[in-house]
């Protein structure tokens, strides 16, 4: 795989540390366990849609774009570092962004993610749950053509192969790290939500030959659902990287047990995980993607699913900036 083929705007700091969480792992008793910190990607607090944006914008300048547009949930991480990226480059950014949790917290719907989308200068559009939110997008993306602006748009979560390109190149990145001090790693998990977090990983993984084990612990989709969507965009991807077939339809593994009420509504066992990190290892997680991942990591542990004498690497895909949309879930 040969990244410099493709436009990149090389504004995310990286590589991100690769540093082993000592109280967790004491703590559950269970396996040695590492954390990738793609919270620190920079741009608006970071997170893992940085690496996405880098090809995505890039391309958008290729294209003579003008402004940049796309969707999410009200508490999107995507569409406030799209907004981020976009202030970056002087170019405007308009936002979709879907009621999906019917929430009438003020906070919620004002604060976190929402607040750093208008610090950034984005305009905003909402729309109710359950819509075709690309088909939404794209009908707005047209009246703004039609008055002569060049909108690019990007899909929810940055989950198009150009997006997955970002992770395809980060597992290359994970592994250098895990090679360079001599890390063997036995798991690798994250939350997965739009998935071409899950999609460049595992493209990237196969590639290069790791044989290390991918876990998505889901968000939002049904398993069935939630691995279709993967395995799909990860073909895509990999016809894009010019390494068709590198990934087969078992290599795709995702454990949706975790979703608890619904996208964007914390579980239980979500609040014990951002709890549990926050201070035993002072990083914060998110109550949307990777809270729910690392209450699925800390479950399948104390079940004994990852065992003592492995090492696992948890993928921080951040997101911490949404916590202060939901104070009331802490109270």
């Amino acid at each position: 795989m040969h990244f410099a083929r493709f436009p990149r705007l090389h504004l995310a700091h990286l590589p991100t540390p690769l540093e082993r969480l000592d109280r967790l792992t004491k703590e559950l008793r269970g396996p040695e366990i590492w954390i990738k910190r793609d919270d620190c990607t920079g741009l608006s607090t970071g997170g893992n849609k940085t690496r996405k944006l880098e090809f995505l914008m890039a391309e958008a300048e290729a294209q003579g774009a003008d402004m940049v547009m796309t969707q999410g949930a009200t508490q999107s991480n995507h569409a406030r570092q799209t907004a981020a990226f976009a202030a970056k480059l002087g170019m405007d950014c308009h936002l979709l962004l879907e009621d999906r949790t019917q929430s009438q917290d003020v906070n919620y719907n004002k604060n976190g993610n929402v607040l750093l989308d208008y610090l950034h200068g984005a305009t905003t559009e909402k729309r109710p749950g359950g819509l075709d939110m690309n088909a939404e997008m794209e009908k707005v993306a047209d009246k703004f053509r039609a008055e002569g602006r060049k909108v690019y748009t990007i899909v929810g979560g940055g989950s198009n192969p150009t997006g997955a390109l970002g992770y395809a190149n980060c597992a290359l990145e994970l592994i250098g790290q895990a090679n360079d001090r001599s890390l063997a790693i036995d798991h690798i998990l994250h939350a997965t939500g739009s998935a071409g977090t899950q999609a460049g990983l595992i493209v990237g993984l196969k590639a290069i030959n790791a044989n290390v084990p991918l876990l998505g612990i889901g968000v939002r989709a049904p398993k069935a659902k939630q691995e279709e969507n993967v395995y799909n965009l990860a073909c895509a991807t990999a016809e894009k990287l010019g390494c068709p077939g590198v990934v087969s339809r078992a290599d795709v593994v995702a454990n949706t047990d975790y979703v608890g009420a619904g996208y964007g509504i914390p579980a239980e066992s979500t609040i014990e995980a951002i709890n549990m990190f926050a201070q035993l290892e002072g990083i914060l997680l998110d109550p949307v993607y990777s809270g729910k991942g690392a209450a699925g990591m800390i479950d399948l542990i104390r079940k004994g699913h990852f065992k003592k004498g492995e090492r696992i690497v948890f993928i921080h895909t951040g997101g911490s900036a949404a916590l202060f949309g939901y104070t009331s879930s802490f109270e």
